[in-house]
């Protein structure tokens, strides 16, 4: 099948390049040509923004695909361009997100047709708005399938924590420094190998019955936090973590420019219940965590982007809750 992806060198996207080769399609990539990736040899590119409907519709009359994969369309306006461009296309995958969702959720786990208003984030709201206009457009533009992952790493990504993202995280594991962890740690997170997403995105490409349907792909290792953070500390070969639990909403209002991702995500347990695309597109978690993140891990360090343990101000955060808590114990204790 020739498949063309709107990205394709994004964490994602580059493992479904990788597997569309090996399953033996023809692949192009249109990307803007800022990121490179470990790509075969086979896979061609077209340059262009996917803001520029005639880029799209170009790279449309070049590549003549019989499928497009879209990894990079996060607002209604760009969902209402690539359905004029690609209008005639046999299947349109469409890359969604479990943001669509509103949060907290009345129960788990949760199936695809959960409520998603009042959305959970800007970010959210955007991709639930484009899944209505790809929705409107199914089985008259093209038919379409929509795949809502959720907390996807791999190799080239970062490992996640209470604070976002950052690198430094990995180093005070490594050294044995206190780690932020919010609430009691308690609530669940299910962090997904970005090889098994994949392997979904081509099985939709693939499968008639995917036609139409829209498909969790998420983790089947629902964990907790005070887990994720012991499951990555054994991957270093780090020390036993000691984790510092904080309360979310007192992280919330005290460090609000650093807690973005706990605001929006990380603070919920929500569980994902995956049997459609068990079903349809044979999806399984084929990496376990552990193994996962050590690998994601060796890249970060053969890339040399571990950041110091102190690279942020977590140490003050620390001391300034241990002394609140220990007057609170003081003033209102036995």
């Amino acid at each position: 099948m020739n498949v063309l992806l709107v990205g394709g060198t994004g964490l994602i996207s580059t493992g479904i390049t990788r597997q569309l080769v090996a399953a033996g399609h023809d692949v192009t990539c249109f990307t803007r040509g800022r990121t490179t990736a470990e790509l075969p040899e086979s896979v061609a590119f077209v340059r262009g923004d996917r803001d520029d409907r005639d880029a799209l519709e170009r790279a449309r009359d070049r590549v003549d695909p019989d499928c497009v994969i879209d990894m990079v369309c996060f607002d209604p306006e760009q969902a209402a361009a690539a359905v004029e461009a690609f209008d005639g296309v046999d299947r349109y995958v469409f890359c969604s997100t479990v943001d669509v969702y509103h949060r907290p959720l009345p129960t788990n786990p949760v199936a695809e047709d959960a409520p998603t208003t009042p959305p959970v984030s800007d970010y959210g709201a955007d991709k639930a708005a484009c899944e209505r206009v790809f929705a409107a457009a199914d089985g008259d533009a093209f038919d379409v399938t929509t795949i809502r992952p959720w907390s996807t790493y791999g190799e080239g990504g970062p490992v996640l924590h209470t604070f976002g993202s950052g690198t430094y995280y990995l180093d005070r594991l490594r050294e044995g420094e206190p780690v932020v962890v919010h609430g009691d740690g308690a609530s669940l997170w299910g962090p997904c190998h970005r090889d098994g997403v994949a392997a979904a995105f081509v099985a939709a490409v693939e499968t008639p019955a995917a036609r139409g349907e829209t498909y969790h792909v998420t983790s089947e290792e629902v964990i907790t936090w005070n887990q994720y953070h012991r499951v990555v500390a054994d991957a270093l070969g780090a020390p036993e973590p000691e984790l510092v639990h904080i309360p979310t909403d007192v992280l919330l209002e005290a460090v609000p420019e650093r807690t973005q991702g706990l605001r929006d995500h990380f603070r919920f347990s929500t569980v994902f219940d995956n049997t459609k695309a068990r079903r349809d597109l044979n999806f399984e978690q084929t990496v376990p965590f552990r193994d996962g993140v050590a690998r994601s891990i060796a890249h970060l360090e053969a890339t040399d982007r571990i950041d110091p343990w102190d690279s942020e101000n977590d140490d003050a955060i620390v001391e300034a809750w241990r002394t609140a808590r220990e007057g609170f114990v003081a003033d209102v204790g036995p």
